[in-house]
């Protein structure tokens, strides 16, 4: 599902544009929902803390706060790099910032006598929910996690397998062509995917890309020939999964 978050201070035109996009998905019947509608910024990067999200983005430039709908606009992308922004502003000159703060925008609405927001907001849907089912039946799933100040994508099939870290409250992924270390939990991890087993306290494979298990050294070698580390109370599982 394509998740919309409306970001508008102004409680008269946030209802309107909260309206606007509830409408035309009912009527439309679209694989979307609003998920926040407020006027306060910190909203939607809370929710965005607490969910993996792939998201439809309308943002007031001009908000009543210390951020800016721009500056909201690069924070989110620290969540969520494959959604959609929308900027809605009185302040075409701003349009600028964008670059200053390296947001890609897929529209600037200009809330003017001239614009026709309704129809805009609508064209911004539609090309939106057009991009997210090209992504969703390319069958491409990829994991997303913050490692430093950067976001990472990482191809599920390219994951070989998580361990913990010697860092407190890290995790490794191993890629076949590359490793990163973010803040995570194994547990979290596991219920991501049905392709992820944990086969050790301090291991999660990725059953797809298991070559061999050897039962006696516990140990699961990789499809690149990488080694992970099983323990005897998880071997039952990995025998059944590799004799299917």
């Amino acid at each position: 599902m394509l998740e919309v978050f409306i970001c508008e201070d102004d409680p008269q035109q946030r209802s309107q544009i909260t309206k606007y996009v509830s409408d035309y998905i009912m009527i439309e019947n679209l694989d979307m929902k609003i998920v926040v509608s407020t006027g306060n910024s910190e909203d939607v990067i809370d929710y965005l803390r607490n969910n993996q999200v792939t998201g439809l983005y309308f943002l007031d430039v001009d908000l009543k706060e210390d951020k800016s709908g721009i500056a909201l606009g690069a924070e989110i992308r620290q969540y969520d790099n494959q959604g959609a922004i929308v900027f809605i502003t009185t302040h075409s000159e701003l349009t600028y910032l964008t670059f200053t703060y390296k947001v890609e925008a897929m529209d600037y609405i200009t809330k003017d006598k001239f614009t026709d927001i309704q129809k805009r907001i609508i064209d911004c849907i539609d090309t939106a929910n057009q991009r997210y089912l090209m992504n969703k039946h390319s069958n491409r799933k990829v994991f997303q996690t913050k490692s430093g100040d950067k976001m990472i994508g990482v191809d599920y099939s390219d994951i070989l397998f998580f361990e913990t870290s010697s860092q407190l409250h890290k995790i490794i992924l191993h890629a076949t062509n590359r490793q990163v270390e973010f803040y995570g939990k194994l547990k979290d991890i596991l219920e991501m995917d049905s392709r992820f087993y944990r086969c050790h306290n301090s291991y999660v494979v990725n059953k797809d890309n298991i070559a061999e298990v050897d039962m006696s050294k516990r140990e699961i070698r990789m499809t690149n020939g990488q080694i992970c580390y099983a323990s005897s109370r998880f071997l039952k599982g990995l025998k059944d999964i590799v004799q299917h």
